[in-house]
């Protein structure tokens, strides 16, 4: 069973960078691999961020592109999301979420991702 925990969350003000961490357990990036970050807003929906494969082609979101990076350290077993430029907008839980086979088609289908994170806050004030 994988596990993943996320790490990094913080409360920053709006321009302000966090990097958040989603180490996996019981499992190694090796092969085939699809992995995403999202978050959740109080009172809203859980919302696709970004994702990465095992190629290392990426995909984001339009409200975040230019702004956050998602990237992998196969060595660590760690998924990252670098954000920057942070505003109150991004104020929310952020999951990491693993499919250990190939991506599909939806990038922000939430049932694509087998493994998911409890989470980390992220507090953006203006």
């Amino acid at each position: 069973q994988v596990q993943l925990v996320e790490s990094g969350g913080d409360s920053v003000q709006a321009g302000g960078s966090l990097r958040l961490s989603c180490a996996a357990s019981k499992y190694t990036y090796s092969s085939n691999y699809c992995l995403a970050w999202f978050r959740q807003a109080p009172g809203k929906e859980r919302e696709g961020v970004a994702r990465i494969d095992n190629d290392g082609d990426t995909i984001y979101a339009d409200s975040v592109k230019g702004r956050f990076t998602i990237s992998i350290d196969n060595a660590k077993n760690t998924l990252y999301l670098q954000m920057n430029s942070l505003k109150p907008e991004d104020t929310a839980m952020y999951y990491c979420a693993a499919r250990l086979e190939s991506c599909l088609r939806s990038p922000w289908r939430l049932g694509n991702y087998v493994y998911w994170g409890q989470g980390t806050q992220v507090t953006v004030s203006s």
